[in-house]
C-alpha cells in the first residue's frame, strides 16, 4: 500500500475519533422526564428533559435516543434550569442508522482490511480498497478486482454520521451553567392511538356495561420510559409537508393541566378534548398496549329493527322488489350523564357481546363510533336479523302526466310483508325515502314524515307470524 494513502487513511480514522470525542452524549440514562402527547392521525408530540453538561461557549451536543421518526424541522431544545442560556447555531437529525450494508456503504473509496481463513486453520489479512456496494460489493485488492466477500470485513471505526440510536446532533452556545437541565421537544410520526370499546348487553336487550380501552401504537424507533402521557381527541389539520416555525411550536409547547383519576380524566383543548393518564406508563419500542379509558353499568340502550328502501321504484313499475330482504339490526344509546355516561366519546371501535344461557359471552357485532361530544346519541349497527325478514312488492304504477321539464306525477302503491320467527314480538322500522313533491293517499299503518325526503312506519310483528303493510302514494317533479 502508497505510504499517502496510509497517511490519509490514518488521518481520516483519526478526524473522525476526535469529532466523535468532542461531541457532548445524552442518553435515556440522563433523562429525567419525558411527556408524550398522541393526536389520532400518527401524530405525536414528544417533551424529553434531561441533565447534560456543556462547556461555556461553543460545543456539539449530541441527543440520543430520540423517535427516528422525528420531524427534524420541528425540534426545539431550550434550557429549564437556565432560560435563555442556550443559543441553538445549528442542527442535524441522523437517522441513517448502524447496520452492515449502511457501514460498507459509508466505506466506499476507503480502505478496509479482509481477513481469510487459510487451509491450515491460520488466518491472512489484506488491504482493499472498497469500489462499490450497491446490490453486492466490489473490492480492488492489490492489483485485482473481485466481487463479493471474500472473508471477514474489519473496519478502522464507525463513521462520524452513522449512528446506532437515533441522534439529534446540536451546535450550541452556552452562556450559562455547565450543568443544566433542558428539554428537548418535537414532533413525531410512529406513534398511533385509539379508542376500543367492549359492550357487554343484559339479558334483556335494554341496558349494557361498557368498558372503554385507549390501544397504543409505537413504531417511532424509541421507547419512552415513565411517560406522562396524554391523548388528543379530534380531527386536527396538518400542513403537508409539514412546516411549523419556531412561534407556533411555542404554543404548542405550553404546560398542559394535570388531573388525577383513576382513569383516563378528560378536559377541552381548543376545539378538541385532552385525555390524561394519571399515572407515568412506560411505552416501549414496537409495542401495543392499552390504558382504561372509562367504565359505565346499565346503561340504558334501545334495539331497533330497520327495513330501508330506496327511491328508484317510484318512478317506474318495478312489481316484485325483494323477497326475505335482510333487515338491520342497531343499538342507539344517549351519551349522558342521567344515562350513566356524559363523557366525550373519542371515535373508536365499539364490540359487542351478550352472554348466552350457559354465561359465556359471545360477540354478536362490531361498529366504529365518530367523536361524540357529551348528550348526543351513539347508533351502532351490528349485523341483519335472522328470524326478521321482509317480502317488498309494487302493486300498481301509473303515469299520471308528463308535460314539461318539470311535471312529472307518479302514482304507484306497495305491500311490505314482515315475517317474524322469534318467540316475541318485535318492532320494525320501516324507512322510505321518498323523491320529489311527495304525498301518501293510503296507508294500513300511520306514517311519520321524519324528514322533507323520508316517509317512517312502526309496524309491530307478533311472535312467529306477520304484519303487512301497505300503502299509496303520489310523487310529482
Amino acid at each position: 500500500m502508497q505510504p499517502f494513502l496510509i497517511a490519509s487513511i490514518f488521518l481520516i480514522l483519526v478526524s473522525n475519533v476526535s469529532a466523535q470525542s468532542a461531541e457532548q452524549r445524552s442518553t435515556l440514562s440522563d433523562q429525567k422526564e419525558v411527556s408524550v402527547t398522541i393526536y389520532n392521525e400518527n401524530l405525536a408530540l414528544v417533551k424529553d428533559q434531561r441533565t447534560v453538561h456543556l462547556p461555556h461557549g461553543s460545543s456539539t451536543l449530541a441527543f440520543r435516543d430520540i423517535s427516528a421518526k422525528m420531524r427534524a424541522e420541528t425540534a426545539l431544545l431550550r434550557s429549564v434550569s437556565a432560560p435563555g442560556s442556550l443559543s441553538v447555531l445549528e442542527q442535524n437529525f441522523d437517522f441513517d442508522l448502524l447496520t452492515p450494508q449502511k457501514l460498507l456503504e459509508k466505506y466506499v473509496g476507503h480502505t478496509v482490511q479482509i481477513i481469510r481463513n487459510a487451509p491450515a486453520g491460520q488466518e491472512t489479512t489484506e488491504s482493499a480498497q472498497v469500489l462499490a456496494a450497491n446490490q453486492g460489493v466490489v473490492l480492488k485488492i492489490g492489483d485485482r478486482i473481485e466481487t463479493g466477500i471474500p472473508g471477514r470485513i474489519v473496519y478502522g471505526n464507525v463513521p462520524a454520521n452513522l449512528r446506532d440510536r437515533p441522534t439529534l446532533v446540536m451546535l450550541l452556545d452556552n452562556t450559562g451553567a455547565p450543568e443544566q437541565n433542558v428539554e428537548l421537544s418535537y414532533l413525531t410520526g410512529g406513534l398511533a392511538w385509539q379508542a376500543d370499546y367492549v359492550l357487554e348487553l343484559h339479558a334483556n336487550e335494554d341496558q349494557f356495561d361498557i368498558s372503554g380501552w385507549v390501544t397504543l401504537t409505537n413504531t417511532s424507533g424509541a421507547t419512552y420510559n415513565n411517560a406522562r402521557l396524554q391523548l388528543v381527541a379530534g380531527d386536527v389539520h396538518q400542513v403537508h409537508p409539514q412546516r411549523r416555525g419556531r412561534a407556533q411550536m411555542d404554543a404548542m409547547l405550553a404546560p398542559a393541566v394535570t388531573a388525577a383519576s383513576k382513569e383516563m380524566t378528560e378536559e377541552s383543548l381548543f376545539e378538541y378534548h385532552l385525555y390524561t393518564l394519571d399515572r407515568p406508563t412506560t411505552i416501549a419500542e414496537n409495542q401495543t398496549k392499552q390504558v382504561a379509558l372509562l367504565s359505565a353499568a346499565g346503561v340504558p340502550v334501545r334495539k331497533e329493527y330497520l327495513l330501508r328502501g330506496n327511491d328508484y321504484y317510484y318512478q317506474s313499475s318495478y312489481g316484485n322488489i325483494g323477497q326475505k330482504i335482510k333487515i338491520g339490526v342497531f343499538l342507539e344509546f344517549e351519551n349522558k350523564e342521567s344515562e350513566k355516561l356524559g363523557m366525550p366519546l373519542p371515535k373508536g371501535v365499539v364490540r359487542v357481546y351478550k352472554k348466552d344461557r350457559s354465561g359465556n359471552g359471545q360477540f354478536i357485532g362490531e361498529d366504529t363510533m365518530d367523536h361524540t361530544p357529551k348528550n348526543e346519541k351513539v347508533r351502532l349497527k351490528l349485523g341483519d336479523a335472522f328470524d326478521v325478514t321482509a317480502d317488498k312488492k309494487q302493486t300498481d304504477f301509473q303515469k299520471l302526466s308528463a308535460s314539461g321539464k318539470y311535471n312529472y306525477r307518479f302514482e304507484s302503491a306497495y305491500q311490505v310483508v314482515l315475517r317474524n320467527a322469534k318467540s316475541e314480538a318485535v318492532t320494525v322500522t320501516v324507512q322510505e325515502p321518498m323523491p320529489g313533491d311527495w304525498q301518501i293517499l293510503s296507508e294500513s299503518h300511520p306514517h311519520s314524515k321524519d324528514a322533507s325526503h323520508t316517509a317512517v312506519w312502526k309496524v309491530r310483528v307478533p311472535p312467529q307470524g306477520s304484519s303487512t303493510l301497505e300503502y299509496r302514494c303520489l310523487v310529482r317533479y
